[in-house]
């Protein structure tokens, strides 16, 4: 349990994610995925990032419950500062970062996809922001990264997900493959990347994120900044409490 890093091939690394029941990571999650991807990116001999997951989905987001046992809000900034600091280390890391999906992709996981170079998904993928059910926002930056803006906002409003298909059409996701075959695409297209020259790879990289339109690290840190006035005006337990199902208290 908890992540870990392979070289199945030569100029690739595999940091996988594995947290039971379903990936949704606590404080400590993100700090480990973010130190993993950053290690990889800066290994010499890797020329290509596969972030993947084992278990029942991709990523579930922060572990609510982790947060529901604490006093004050220190879980809350711990789990504000991991999840900036994993999405930071995907989007900077020294070389592309493919992420492999399987199904549900929700919260954080958002973050950490839409902060990847590219997306392999499988058939039973979807992707979601359940912000609005949970008391919370945040990750409005990188959905926008998948789909279209007013598509963003329907589907952040209501909580609906997205299949790996819709994305595809969208052409934010790369390929959709049966879910056993995920990993061998995802792989096929690291290995096609890894091909690549190493340091033009790195330089590549530092070139796209630097024409990039938006500031994902400060766009997402605004955001957050919205998370913690939910919290602290109590709607974000109230809500969180319930899943976002009382609707007497809706206001």
């Amino acid at each position: 349990m908890g992540v870990s890093t392979s070289a199945p091939q030569e100029g690739v690394a595999v940091v996988t994610v594995d947290f039971p029941p379903v990936n949704a990571l606590p404080v400590r999650g993100w700090y480990e995925l973010a130190a993993a991807v950053r290690a990889a990116g800066a290994d010499p001999k890797v020329r290509c990032v596969v972030l993947t997951s084992e278990g029942r989905g991709f990523n579930a987001g922060v572990d609510i419950k982790e947060m529901q046992r604490a006093d004050g809000h220190g879980a809350l900034i711990g789990a504000n500062r991991g999840c900036f600091e994993a999405f930071a280390a995907v989007y900077e890391c020294e070389v592309p970062v493919v992420a492999a999906v399987h199904g549900f992709c929700l919260g954080g996981g958002i973050g950490l996809v839409g902060n990847a170079d590219a997306i392999v998904a499988s058939e039973d993928a979807t992707f979601g922001l359940p912000e609005l059910d949970r008391g919370a926002l945040g990750a409005a930056t990188h959905l926008a990264r998948l789909v279209p803006q007013h598509l963003m906002r329907a589907l952040y409003y209501t909580s609906r997900t997205a299949t790996a298909e819709d994305l595809h059409r969208h052409g934010s996701v790369w390929r959709v493959v049966p879910r056993e075959d995920l990993r061998a695409a995802a792989l096929e297209l690291a290995g096609e990347i890894a091909a690549k020259d190493g340091y033009l790879l790195r330089l590549a990289k530092a070139a796209i994120n630097g024409i990039d339109p938006v500031d994902v690290r400060r766009s997402y840190r605004f955001e957050q900044g919205f998370t913690f006035e939910a919290n602290l005006s109590g709607v974000a337990d109230r809500v969180r409490d319930t899943f976002g199902t009382d609707k007497e208290q809706r206001a």
